[in-house]
């Protein structure tokens, strides 16, 4: 019987020590500039290092063009670890660092996907995110995440298309539970869904 590694028994493990920040968005919405400004500002109040952790890979020219643009518009002075599939080893070469950048989840559940078959991506993919998750807990950091959401438009015609959305939105789900901030960017703008602003207030 094969375990739901996307469902598991501790979801706030994120904020026992660190600050974890998901950015939830449709393609072309802002969230990796978002990214970039949240952890400019956030390596300034720390005055600690920023790690960029990237999953996407040069697989064609349009990809390749497309790195080498996100590559050009951050500092070059951080760390850039790239690492399309062990998302909770990339963390680990970034500990020193005290701001980190992970674009994107997105990559990551596309990249375990196509290198095997569905109940294995499944299987190993959670075991990252759930060692990742645990890393991120564990120390003082600043992790932000960036991600897609697929679930709104229509339903994929493939089987693979709709694993894909199916193994993303339960990603996105995790991060979600673990994370101390969500933020749903729209058009280059920024919603907080959690924590809700506002929410003590009586109406």
């Amino acid at each position: 019987m094969r375990r739901n590694y996307m469902k598991s028994s501790t979801p706030e493990i994120a904020q026992r020590d660190g600050r974890l920040i998901l950015l939830l968005g449709g393609a072309r919405a802002g969230k990796s500039a978002h990214a970039l400004r949240l952890a400019r500002e956030h390596a300034a109040e720390s005055k600690g290092e920023v790690s960029f952790i990237a999953t996407a890979q040069a697989l064609d020219e349009e990809m390749a063009a497309r790195i080498a643009r996100h590559r050009a518009e951050r500092p070059p002075h951080w760390l850039t670890i790239e690492e399309p599939y062990r998302l909770d080893e990339a963390l680990r070469q970034a500990g020193a660092c005290s701001v980190v950048i992970v674009d994107c989840l997105t990559l990551l559940v596309s990249n375990w996907l196509l290198a095997s078959d569905s109940g294995l991506a499944e299987g190993e993919l959670g075991l990252v995110i759930e060692r990742a998750l645990a890393l991120a807990g564990a120390g003082g950091q600043t992790i932000i995440c960036v991600s897609n959401e697929v679930g709104l438009g229509l339903v994929p015609e493939t089987p693979l298309g709709r694993k894909f959305r199916d193994l993303l939105g339960g990603v996105n789900q995790r991060f979600a539970q673990a994370a101390t901030e969500v933020h749903l960017l729209v058009a280059g703008l920024s919603l907080q869904l959690k924590p809700e602003r506002g929410g003590d207030s009586q109406q």
